[in-house]
């Protein structure tokens, strides 16, 4: 599987932007996704997850009510809905696969195939 992230970008305290990840492979939809972020000098964090059919997601606490995942297995794509964003937000966010462990697996070497990220800035 061989993901594209895409839609970051610079905008100010309090807006929004939506990612995107495209997924080449037939067994997208056999999958798990879920949206991760680096900031300069941190360890990479969870931010979302999402089941192989789109019934079922889960969140960081510290987007929780912000952001939403969803998925549409027709176009390969996982999406990653940002609204009242934050400068703690600033990040660079990649997408990755989460082939054999639960939902709430919020742990990045529980993730396999990552996106190559995309930049995310919020300023204040």
């Amino acid at each position: 599987v061989q993901l594209q992230a895409s839609g970051g970008g610079l905008v100010q305290t309090g807006g929004s932007l939506r990612l995107s990840c495209a997924a080449s492979g037939r067994t997208f939809s056999d999958y798990g996704m879920g949206w991760f972020r680096q900031a300069p000098g941190k360890e990479r964090e969870f931010v979302a997850a999402i089941n192989w059919s789109g019934g079922s997601t889960y969140y960081a606490d510290s987007v929780k009510g912000r952001f939403t995942i969803s998925r549409d297995n027709a176009k390969n794509t996982v999406y990653l809905q940002m609204n009242s964003l934050k400068p703690e937000d600033t990040a660079v966010y990649y997408c990755a696969v989460n082939r054999f462990y639960s939902l709430r697996s919020a742990y990045p070497t529980n993730y396999d195939y990552w996106g190559q990220g995309t930049q995310v800035t919020v300023s204040s």
